[in-house]
C-alpha cells in the first residue's frame, strides 16, 4: 500500500538544489505539494521540475553569511513562511590531505559545515516566529562515518555535521525539528567523476547490499519524510540512506563458507 505524504502550503529551501541529489530532493518535495526554492551559485539551464510544477530559483554562494541572510530574508518576504530547510549543498574535489593547501581546506570545511549552521541560523530565526515552527533536515555522507581517503576534510565536515544536528535540536526544541540523512553512493550527473564509465558504476554499485547506488529522487523521499508531520516526534536522528552500507572487506577475502555477496 502506499503511504501518500502531502506538504501542501509548506514552503521549503533547498540549497545546492539545481542538480544531482538537490534537484532529487527539489522534485521530491515539489511532488509533494510544496513551493520549493533552490539555490545555488548559477542558474541551472533549465528550472528543476516535475508534473509541470517548477522550484523557484535565487543565487545564493552559501560560504557567504550576507548572502545567506538575502537569501533567507528573500524566500520568506515572497511566501510569508519558511517551513523546511535542506541543507544539501556540498562536496569537495579529490585531493590528498598533505598535499591540498590550508585553503583548500578551510573552503571545504566552509561548505560542508559552516554553510549548513549559518543556514540554519537563518532559518531558525524565521521558524521560531511561526505557529507551526519548522523542520531542517541536514544532508550528511557515510564520508563523514567511515575513513575517507582523498576527501579527509569533507569527511571530517560532514562527521561534524553529525554533532551539529544533535546539537541544535536540543537548541530549538519544541518548535524546530533537526535531522540529518547519512547518504551513500548516489547516481548523479557527475557519477562518472567519481566511479567511471557504465562498467565501473555497476561494480562499485556491486559493493553495496541492494546492489546499486541510490537515485537521488531516493534521497528526496527520505529528505520529505523526515520534513513532513509523520516524523513530527524525530529529533536529532540521523537517517542512514546508503543501501545498507558496505560489505566489510574481510568478508570478501575471507576462505570461510560465506564470504558477503
Amino acid at each position: 500500500m502506499a503511504l501518500d505524504i502531502r506538504l501542501d502550503g509548506s514552503v521549503v529551501l533547498v540549497t545546492g538544489g539545481v542538480r544531482g541529489v538537490g534537484a532529487g530532493i527539489a522534485r521530491a518535495f515539489l511532488a509533494a505539494g510544496s513551493s520549493v526554492v533552490v539555490c545555488a551559485r548559477h542558474e541551472p539551464r533549465e528550472p528543476v521540475a516535475v508534473d509541470g510544477k517548477s522550484a523557484d530559483f535565487l543565487p545564493c554562494d552559501v560560504r557567504e553569511p550576507e548572502q545567506v541572510s538575502r537569501l533567507v530574508d528573500e524566500v520568506s518576504e515572497r511566501h510569508g513562511r519558511l517551513d523546511v530547510l535542506v541543507n544539501n549543498a556540498g562536496g569537495a574535489p579529490f585531493a590528498e590531505a598533505a598535499s591540498a593547501s590550508p585553503r583548500f581546506h578551510d573552503r571545504v570545511v566552509a561548505l560542508n559545515l559552516l554553510a549548513p549552521l549559518t543556514l540554519a541560523r537563518y532559518a531558525n530565526t524565521v521558524m521560531q516566529g511561526q505557529d507551526s515552527g519548522g523542520a531542517i533536515v541536514n544532508v550528511g555522507s557515510v564520508s563523514g562515518a567511515r575513513p575517507s581517503p582523498g576527501t579527509a576534510s569533507y569527511g571530517a565536515a560532514k562527521a561534524g555535521l553529525v554533532s551539529l544536528t544533535g546539537s541544535l535540536a536540543v537548541e530549538w526544541a519544541p518548535k524546530v525539528r533537526v535531522n540529518a540523512l547519512e547518504v551513500g553512493m548516489v547516481r548523479t550527473e557527475q557519477a562518472e567523476l567519481h566511479y567511471g564509465d557504465e562498467a565501473g558504476i555497476a561494480a562499485v554499485g556491486a559493493t553495496v547490499p541492494l546492489g546499486r547506488l541510490a537515485e537521488p529522487d531516493e534521497i528526496g523521499a527520505c529528505a520529505v519524510f523526515l520534513a513532513s508531520p509523520l516524523a513530527s516526534y524525530v529529533s536529532g536522528a540521523t537517517m542512514a540512506v546508503h543501501g545498507g552500507g558496505e560489505v566489510p572487506a574481510f568478508q570478501r577475502a575471507s576462505t570461510a563458507a560465506w564470504k558477503g555477496k
